[in-house]
């Protein structure tokens, strides 16, 4: 039984696990060839994560809704926007598109916690 565990997990690599050495005999990781800062990919990992989480209860909002929130957070695109960008490309207010962010994001929290109440 131990050993198929371990088959399952053979397949794992940690970004801090030595890959080799470099050319003075220093051991290096998968982390210092990327080349980033260990905050960033995680930074990004969480991004992504959240993104996920979103799109899978994007479902909830409306139409105008799903603008804003795609837009302020670069859902698509990446590239967030000011609330003063999206009001000027809706033709609305910035005070309303707060109100509209702050609705939206109030039924993604809503529809988060009813489908995972472990998480409160």
């Amino acid at each position: 039984m131990h050993l198929r565990s371990l088959k399952k997990t053979r397949k794992d690599v940690s970004l801090h696990d030595p890959i080799g050495t470099d050319k003075e005999g220093n051991e290096i990781s998968l982390m210092d060839i990327l080349g980033t800062d260990a905050n960033e990919v995680i930074d990004k990992v969480e991004f992504k994560i959240e993104r996920s989480k979103i799109y899978k209860n994007i479902h909830v909002l409306d139409k105008r809704e799903k603008e804003v929130i795609i837009g302020r957070f670069g859902l698509e695109s990446g590239e967030e926007k000011t609330q003063r960008e999206i009001a000027r490309e809706l033709g609305i207010s910035r005070s309303y598109v707060s109100r509209i962010e702050k609705r939206a994001l109030m039924k993604l929290l809503h529809e988060f916690y009813r489908k995972h109440p472990e998480r409160k």
